[in-house]
């Protein structure tokens, strides 16, 4: 039998085959190939900051940025009521909001909106976040645009003091009309925790390296029941040291008991302003109505030392004239301790005092000061004059005013805070 050789097949089908045999080729070269090398994108090098002070213009709803050391040089000015008509549509179409809308207004506002209370800003300076009393809420400002990031409405109806954590990522603060502390992410507004307090929250303080939080309830401040012998009206007046993590009560102090055992009966028990050496031993406070500051141990847990600071003659003695019960508000301590600096609020004058002996140095005149800091190199003590709508300078090392720097409406807190070195006003403030 003869075997006949095969047909080879047509040529349209041997190029196909070809085509076939090629893609399996590259195929296989694909999948054992290493893949193309991609430069990796690096992350954007953080924005250097520059250290600044912020000045809350309270009745203005403004923030004044200013530098934060030798001439305290103006840098710009913040609008951190950028929705103010949105916030006051929401208050006129709520009774319930609007009567303590007023009531903030005529009582501890002195017939004016209290728009901004509190600040500092984001631990990488790209947002303000600012506690607004009439609006009672905390916001944070994004320092580019001027637009508001978020927003927090404390429960009750009033914002008032905060504080920030040692590594910058909670901010405390106090709502004074439902006796509770919000601490809140810095960067998100998210509450993370709350506790308890007594009667009108105010002052707060971050201690053991950011593990308590001491908050200082001054009662009822916007009666005229003001004579001593009706403090007992005032209420529920005490230090509650929170834990910083899981918002427990650790401690409650009642100064009541303190200050009569050292044998100032006459005293209020409403700490106000309030300030630690750095190695956190002892608290200075002020309390309503007087013109001085207490000392109190903390290991002892007791009163140790009463200063009383002179009186100014043209301040009367008629104690319903004080502004929500101040006579003294401000209080600083310089960097190593030595020093002390307090605002004389109604008595016109800011002094610094040796903490060693109590003595006061030379009462640089100051009109209304609200409010006491420590400058970013730690040389002067920088009060807020609200009466003449101005920053005043005092050098801790000789009492002497060293500068003054116009601000706007009513300042009031003044913080130290960051932005970025190349940081332009929003042009919507």
């Amino acid at each position: 039998m003869t075997t006949s050789s095969p047909k080879p097949p047509p040529a349209h089908r041997r190029r196909l085959l070809r085509y076939g045999a090629l893609a399996s080729t590259l195929a296989v070269v694909a999948a054992v190939a290493p893949s193309p090398v991609v430069a990796a994108t690096a992350a954007p090098a953080p924005a250097a900051l520059d250290e600044v002070m912020f000045v809350g213009n309270n009745w203005e709803g403004t923030v004044d940025v200013v530098r934060s050391r030798g001439d305290y040089a103006h840098r710009g000015r913040i609008n951190v009521v950028p929705d103010k008509s949105q916030r006051l549509w929401e208050i006129y179409l709520n009774p319930l909001k609007l009567a303590f809308y007023l009531g903030i207004q005529q009582g501890p506002g002195e017939g004016h909106d209290q728009l901004v209370d509190d600040m500092y800003t984001t631990p990488d300076g790209t947002a303000l976040v600012a506690s607004r009393p009439s609006f009672a809420d905390v916001v944070a400002i994004d320092l580019s645009t001027g637009a508001v990031r978020w927003r927090f409405p404390v429960s009750g109806f009033r914002s008032d003091h905060m504080a920030v954590s040692p590594d910058g990522t909670r901010v405390a603060v106090s709502a004074s009309t439902s006796n509770k502390v919000h601490v809140l992410d810095i960067n998100t507004g998210q509450q993370v925790g709350s506790f308890a307090t007594g009667d009108k929250p105010h002052e707060n303080l971050f201690t053991g390296g950011g593990r308590h939080i001491w908050n200082m309830s001054i009662g009822e401040v916007n009666t005229s029941l003001d004579d001593p012998s009706q403090d007992w009206t005032k209420g529920d007046r005490h230090i509650t040291v929170a834990d910083a993590n899981t918002f427990q009560t650790v401690k409650e102090i009642d100064m009541r008991p303190r200050l009569d055992a050292f044998g100032r009966r006459d005293l209020s028990d409403a700490v106000r302003p309030a300030v630690f050496t750095p190695d956190e031993r002892k608290l200075y406070f002020q309390v309503s109505f007087f013109n001085g500051f207490v000392e109190y141990d903390v290991a002892t847990d007791a009163i140790t030392r009463v200063a009383t600071l002179p009186k100014n003659p043209n301040t009367g003695e008629d104690r319903t004239t004080w502004v929500n019960d101040s006579r003294h508000h401000g209080l600083s301590i310089s960097p190593g301790g030595a020093k002390l600096c307090v605002a004389g609020t109604v008595d016109d004058y800011a002094t610094v005092v040796d903490r060693a002996s109590l003595v006061p140095g030379p009462l640089v005149t100051a009109s209304k000061p609200y409010w006491a800091t420590v400058s970013g190199d730690g040389r002067d003590c920088v009060i807020s004059e609200s009466g003449a709508d101005r920053i005043t300078a005092i050098s801790f090392a000789t009492g002497q005013k060293v500068a003054s720097v116009p601000v706007g409406d009513h300042p009031q807190r003044v913080r130290i805070g960051h932005l970025p070195s190349n940081w332009t006003p929003p042009a919507a403030s």
